[in-house]
């Protein structure tokens, strides 16, 4: 068995960005937290792009997750400078802009819906022809069919926050527990602990349940937690010494279904395939092809970097792409978590809302549509 404090105020469930963000800001409220995740730091959160995209992840019937989008992206440059100062490191947050390119007629027309609805939204966006795309980023392929300029989409490097969030919620005096818990513990309505895989418990008054997907396995939850893992696999790719970056310029590219993230001076980051029903997180052959293929038609000199890393994890999704954040139906019971390809992007509103609960106090308003118990059956 695992060593633990036999109670805390605050236990977070999970240990993704999500949940170190939540545990890293409740400590620093005063709060005594304990964070349960066998493998903290992993899963989606260290497999992801790092893209921190309001415009670009925009789509047509999600305005209420644009607006979730967006306030947390007022958010992240204070949320960056503080835990950059906390660890006395850097995270690669970057202010840098995106290029939404096509790559054949198809594609430049669905670019043209999707300018459109951006200035409905009022979205910083502007459609370029193919000549300006590639003045902006040299490498473009010469069949580039224009692009999309986003220029309020940053990024930041997911692997450095991470890092950064482990640090921090250490520094903080947080006590990581390498356990899953499988139940929420209640008594006439309200929160009165956690249970861990191991048979312990943790007694608390509040529970955070931020553990991506597998948050629906975990029982003694009362609201409906309609959660699925949709498996996500990248490719990392890596100039050789000498050679120029992969990308001349500082935005991260996007084709439709593909996106290309510079990291540092030398590596890119390919993503990402969507997959609906494989439970297995092995790197397939298909989806390297898939995703070398999709990559060297936007960027040809692609073909010349090494190809470092393959990974894969699972995105949490819920049915209408709109994370869970609100009560979990019971006194001292938030749900953080199906964050579905949004989840580094909605940390820092996520955070915000969570310690608003804790304190009982009102969440950020964004928020308010993702009142977990939407989904929960009405009655006759």
């Amino acid at each position: 068995m695992v060593s633990h404090p036999d109670r805390s105020d605050v236990v977070v469930v999970g240990g993704g960005v999500i949940g170190l963000a939540c545990a890293w800001q409740l400590a620093a409220d005063g709060h005594a937290v304990a964070l349960c995740d066998p493998d903290p730091g992993g899963g989606a959160s260290w497999t992801a792009g790092g893209m921190l995209p309001p415009a670009t992840e925009s789509d047509f019937g999600e305005e209420e997750i644009l607006a979730l989008n967006q306030a947390s992206a007022r958010r992240w440059p204070d949320f960056a400078a503080r835990l950059e100062s906390e660890v006395d490191a850097e995270i690669g947050y970057r202010r840098s802009g995106a290029l939404v390119v096509a790559r054949d007629a198809d594609e430049a027309a669905q670019l043209d819906r999707l300018a459109t609805l951006h200035q409905r939204l009022g979205l910083p966006s502007r459609r370029v022809r193919s000549r300006e795309a590639r003045q902006l980023e040299p490498r473009l392929s010469p069949r580039t069919r224009g692009a999309l300029v986003c220029d309020g989409d940053d990024r930041v490097d997911n692997r450095a926050l991470v890092t950064a969030l482990r640090h921090a919620v250490k520094g903080a005096g947080v006590p990581v527990i390498p356990e899953r818990v499988t139940a929420v513990e209640s008594r006439d309505g309200a929160v009165t602990g956690v249970r861990l895989a191991d048979g312990t418990r943790i007694a608390c008054g509040h529970v955070v349940l931020a553990a991506g997907w597998r948050s629906a396995e975990v029982e003694g939850v009362p609201l409906p937690v309609p959660l699925r893992p949709v498996k996500g696999q990248i490719l990392h790719l890596r100039a050789r010494p000498g050679d120029p970056p992969p990308l001349a310029g500082e935005r991260f590219v996007r084709g439709l279904g593909l996106y290309l993230v510079p990291r540092g001076e030398a590596d890119l980051v390919v993503g990402a395939t969507v997959e609906e029903g494989d439970r297995d997180t092995a790197t397939t052959a298909g989806a390297v092809l898939k995703l070398l293929r999709d990559a060297w038609e936007v960027l040809p000199d692609i073909g010349e970097l090494a190809l470092v890393e393959t990974d894969a994890a699972f995105r949490p999704a819920t049915p209408d792409n709109g994370p869970l954040l609100g009560s979990g139906g019971l006194e001292g019971l938030t749900l953080a978590c199906g964050h579905w390809r949004n989840g580094i992007a909605l940390t820092p509103v996520t955070a915000e809302a969570v310690r608003a609960r804790v304190a009982g106090q009102a969440p950020p308003e964004a928020v308010a549509p993702f009142d977990p118990a939407r989904f929960t059956p009405a009655t006759a």
